[in-house]
């Protein structure tokens, strides 16, 4: 795992990733916590006259401060106080409560809104990464980010963030309060909570980046073992394999667990010894306090205010610091989830979608190399090639010879290490890669289909209310799998199950064809699309393909010679390199 930023430094980066919106809204938040700040002062404040009146009502009513208030509701005797002090402190404790509530509400609202904002970033910088960077990473890092760890963006770094702010302003707000009525205590308690803190952020600093490292670490395996868990469950059941697998998955959710509990105790802890220690100190200064004259009339409002003070001190100071440890223990969650958000986006996401590029003639390869780094061997070497529009183009070659690899570089999903391609003589670079994509089309061996019903898997990827349903008929009937599909109940709606479970594999593969076509592409790929099949299925689905339009470019990758008798050309690749091409003519 890479070494942890500070975490100074990695909030900053996250700051980059908030719009221009949320940032207004986060300095709206803040004029709120003043707001509430204020509030809190003034419900402090308050305590003193009004428990003043109830005890010594004379020294309220002749205190010089208290004149213009006494002058404006035109008070003319001590005993008439309590009722406007009453409701002024009732008053300030509702304002107080209401304006923490609507601090609680603002903050969490803004806090999940820019969660989600998150999310969809780093879902949307995923999708549109090259080819090349999806095939070197598990899915399950990306899933964890854009699920897991965007969840603790949130819980563990915006929310605290948020009441770490908060906490700070209130703090501020509460000492200024207690300052004014007992300098002397209101200093002396700030500065011992405040060293005990320190004291217990400088023990917990090491352990909470450690958990930090741990829960990032195994919150990717969790998702690991459950993918590989359940994406292999056929050959799991038959190998009676779960345990290894159940062993994986417990080792990873222990450590995360253990991680989470262990930093949920470091933040929550403090709170209980500091309360014991505030009731010292108020009993305490009750003690000194009696010993004055009029020691007691004298005390029960200065206590009052500094039990009310510490009532709300204590929880600020246990705020800050619960905000602070929390937001340390999820150091390397955040660090893992920015790694996601600084994924650039192409010049084209931005762009509208892009028109076809012109396609009249062929596709030419120009000594076309490809490996995917410096460190690794060349995959293909020195490719020359041309296939002219409209021909049916064969690849074999044996396992890891170069072929499925040659068809991404045409498809635009890799980009030559050396060498270029052309089409009708124009160069495809990363600039005009949609262009070209846009005429393409592709069939793999294992067809993914969502959990959804006929016509969505067919019209794949276009949102359901802009489904052309006639298209979506005429892509099956081409496809030469609409007979079957019209059969059934509920036709076009049937629903497939997870992957296509409900349905047989020469159905998968003739509802990839149709999905090829339902985009109308004029260059379409065949990756081993039949090479799982049986025979006869396999016969029905080349059937399938070779009935489709004479005006189509079709590339196809397979094993068997049989499978290609229909093709204009055969290609032959080995070791990265064409070693023979074979022009075959129409008997």
């Amino acid at each position: 795992m890479q070494p942890i930023q500070p975490i100074t430094k990695l909030i900053s980066r996250l700051w980059q990733h908030i719009g221009s919106r949320r940032r207004g809204q986060f300095w709206l938040l803040l004029i709120l916590m003043i707001l509430a700040s204020f509030a809190e002062i003034l419900s402090i404040g308050a305590v003193l006259p009004f428990l003043g009146a109830l005890t010594a009502p004379n020294r309220i009513f002749e205190h010089p401060a208290a004149q213009p208030f006494i002058q404006a509701l035109g008070l003319t005797s001590a005993d008439q106080l309590l009722l406007p002090l009453t409701i002024t402190f009732g008053l300030a404790a509702l304002m107080a409560g209401a304006l923490r509530v609507g601090l609680l509400w603002t903050s969490l609202r803004l806090s999940f809104a820019v969660g989600a904002d998150l999310s969809n970033g780093i879902y949307r910088r995923t999708l549109y990464q090259p080819y090349v960077v999806h095939i070197a990473r598990n899915s399950s890092e990306v899933i964890n980010g854009i699920s897991t760890k965007v969840g603790e963006v949130i819980f563990y770094i915006l929310m605290p963030t948020l009441n770490l702010i908060s906490a700070v302003v209130m703090l501020v707000a509460i000492l200024v309060a207690l300052l004014t009525i007992i300098p002397g205590v209101a200093l002396a308690a700030f500065a011992g909570f405040g060293l005990v803190y320190a004291f217990i952020i400088r023990l917990a600093r090491n352990r909470l980046k450690i958990d930090s490292q741990h829960i990032a670490r195994e919150s990717t395996n969790v998702i690991k073992s459950l993918q590989e868990g359940l994406g292999g469950i056929r050959d799991v059941l038959i190998d009676g394999s779960q345990e290894v697998f159940c062993t994986n998955y417990r080792k990873a959710d222990h450590i995360l667990r253990r991680s989470q509990g262990r930093n949920q105790f470091i933040s929550y802890s403090p709170r209980y010894g500091m309360e014991a220690l505030a009731m010292l100190l108020i009993a305490s200064l009750a003690y000194v306090l009696s010993k004055q004259p009029d020691g007691i009339a004298m005390a029960i409002p200065m206590l009052a205010a500094m039990a009310l003070g510490m009532q709300r001190l204590l929880p600020a100071l246990q705020q800050a610091y619960g905000a602070w440890s929390i937001i340390h223990g999820a150091q390397a969650s955040l660090q893992d989830a920015l790694v996601l958000l600084d994924q650039p986006l192409p010049n084209y996401a931005e762009q509208p979608v892009a028109k076809p590029l012109p396609f009249q003639n062929q596709i030419s390869l120009n000594r076309v190399s490809f490996r995917y780094s410096t460190q690794t061997p060349w995959v293909l070497k020195n490719i020359d090639l041309t296939i002219a529009k409209g021909s049916r183009v064969g690849f074999i070659g044996t396992t890891g010879s170069g072929k499925s690899t040659l068809l991404d570089i045409i498809m635009g999903l890799l980009q030559p290490t050396e060498g270029v391609i052309e089409i009708d003589g124009q160069s495809i670079t990363v600039v005009d890669q949609r262009s070209w994509q846009t005429h393409i089309a592709h069939v793999p061996q294992a067809i993914f289909l969502a959990d959804s019903n006929i016509e969505e898997n067919i019209a794949f990827g276009v949102p359901k209310d802009q489904i052309d349903h006639e298209r979506v008929r005429k892509a099956a009937r081409q496809a030469q799998i609409a007979d079957i599909i019209e059969t059934w109940p509920r036709q076009y709606q049937t629903n497939v199950g997870e992957r296509g479970v409900q349905l047989s594999g020469g159905q998968r593969q003739r509802i990839g064809i149709a999905r090829a076509l339902y985009k109308q592409a004029d260059v379409i790929i065949f990756d081993e699309s039949t090479s799982a099949l049986d025979n006869e299925t396999e016969l029905a689905v080349m059937q399938a393909i070779d009935a489709l339009g004479d005006d189509l470019t079709i590339l196809i990758i397979a094993h068997r010679l049989s499978t290609l008798k229909n093709c204009t050309q055969i290609i032959e690749i080995a070791s990265g390199s064409i070693q023979k091409i074979n022009n075959l003519t129409d008997e």
